[in-house]
């Protein structure tokens, strides 16, 4: 079960994958936070029962880093040590005892190794464990929005090709670029579904215009950088108009787009309103923490 503050709301996904088969989402709901996050979690640990689910959170965008740097040439065991000094300068928080996740970015033909450092304060870290230990919640893992996206392209990704990945929602936009269910790049993006919605169709067209060139450099440099990936399309999940959303870009960018329908990769037979794009699109966080470990 993944547990996701989401501004004024927390959004629960429950997920289970058997071996073999599609995933199935079972639950997917949002709730508002009306005090604060602590009663919040107090009364759905009551009214859902989240001491039975092994749960996993995601941290907000302004709690981490997320850094792409060459590898350590050091053993694994010693990573985060020697990544640690690296990050002293990137980083505008102490280091020091500072949680610090290190994941592999594959390569190919005698490339310089790199990985995705995730950094976060260990006072964010630690004051959401507390909360949920507090609430007897069991918190089995802390992630990322940008994992979270991973796990969700992964399960769209055609073989031995790319898959490019653009998630709007109310905050910035968010562009992953997975391959083999690895991530190889993931950028954030100033847009927002509000913006678009408040837009007049004049302005909303000059800003999918200025998104879809922020796009096409992006998968240009990527193809430059990771030649030996060859990316077959881009998904778009939004939370406004994502037909539309995904025509508009679809006209301007060279690469195949369509809007992601988890419908082609999930089962969610007791929960009609995930046919909704837009419904889809407000829970993906969710539903991609809550397949940690799946994809």
């Amino acid at each position: 079960m993944s547990v996701v503050r989401h501004g004024d709301r927390i959004d629960l996904a429950h997920v289970i994958s058997p071996p073999g088969k599609r995933p199935e989402i079972r639950l997917c709901d949002s709730f508002r936070v009306e005090k604060d996050e602590a009663d919040a979690l107090a009364r759905l640990t009551l009214g859902r029962g989240l001491k039975r689910y092994r749960c996993t959170a995601l941290l907000g965008e302004a709690q981490y880093r997320l850094v792409q740097v060459d590898a350590p040439a050091v053993p694994p065991e010693e990573q985060v040590q020697a990544l640690r000094w690296r990050l002293k300068d990137v980083v505008d928080f102490p280091v020091d005892g500072a949680a610090i996740a290190v994941a592999e970015i594959p390569t190919e033909g005698g490339r310089q190794a790199s990985v995705f450092a995730v950094v976060a304060p260990a006072t964010v870290i630690g004051e959401r464990m507390a909360l949920f230990h507090e609430k007897q919640i069991p918190l089995e893992a802390i992630d990322i929005p940008e994992m979270a996206v991973r796990n969700v392209a992964a399960l769209f990704e055609e073989t031995n090709r790319g898959l490019a990945f653009l998630a709007l929602t109310q905050g910035d936009g968010l562009l992953t670029i997975t391959f083999r269910g690895e991530l190889y790049l993931s950028r954030r993006i100033e847009i927002s579904t509000k913006a678009l919605a408040d837009a007049d169709p004049e302005r909303r067209q000059q800003m999918l215009e200025r998104l879809a060139l922020e796009l096409q450099r992006t998968l240009d440099n990527f193809d430059r950088q990771y030649g030996f990936i060859s990316v077959s399309r881009l998904l778009v999940a939004s939370e406004y108009d994502c037909a539309g959303t995904a025509a508009a870009l679809a006209g301007n960018l060279y690469l195949p787009v369509q809007p992601a329908d988890l419908a082609m990769v999930a089962d969610f037979n007791a929960l009609p309103e995930l046919r909704s794009a837009e419904r889809q699109a407000q829970s993906l966080l969710a539903i991609g923490a809550a397949l940690r470990g799946m994809a």
